[in-house]
């Protein structure tokens, strides 16, 4: 049996509005489909002690975290009854304001693309080795905890 190929999830950079636009575009073709959900996660600049979060620099062993993000997908096809699954993360400078995360479901009815986005977007703060690293506007940084 050969080895299934694992998609790479993870994007250098901001996910851009053009990015998520093409891939909603190409499920028009895809006729069965009744409904799609999306989750965008941005950076938001939060003020911690008295600084001003301006980004936060991401950074993953790509392999395992990839690995990671195909286990949560495929748990989700088996769980929801899912047409589509696509999951997209963010690796390196994201600034505020800016997307870090694409979560976009489709399936023939609502519910089903609601609670599978859900889904996969909480099981992506719990399980997937990604690290942000909050960078202030004075250029120190910490470490972010997911939430």
């Amino acid at each position: 049996m050969k080895d299934k190929k694992i998609k790479n999830s993870l994007v250098e950079g901001p996910i851009t509005p053009e990015k998520i636009g093409t891939s909603i575009a190409h499920h028009q073709v895809k006729t069965n489909i009744g409904a799609h959900d999306i989750f965008l996660g941005q950076v938001r600049a939060d003020e911690i002690d008295g600084k001003i979060v301006t980004a936060i620099d991401y950074s993953a062993y790509d392999e395992m975290a990839n690995k990671v993000f195909d286990e949560i997908r495929e748990a989700a096809f088996e769980k929801f009854d899912l047409t589509c699954g696509h999951i997209y993360h963010s690796k390196g400078i994201v600034k505020a304001g800016e997307i870090c995360l694409f979560v976009f479901t489709s399936s023939k009815h609502r519910q089903m693309a609601f609670d599978a986005t859900r889904f996969i977007t909480e099981e992506i703060k719990i399980k997937v080795p990604v690290f942000g690293k909050e960078i202030f506007e004075d250029d120190s940084f910490q470490w972010k905890t997911n939430q």
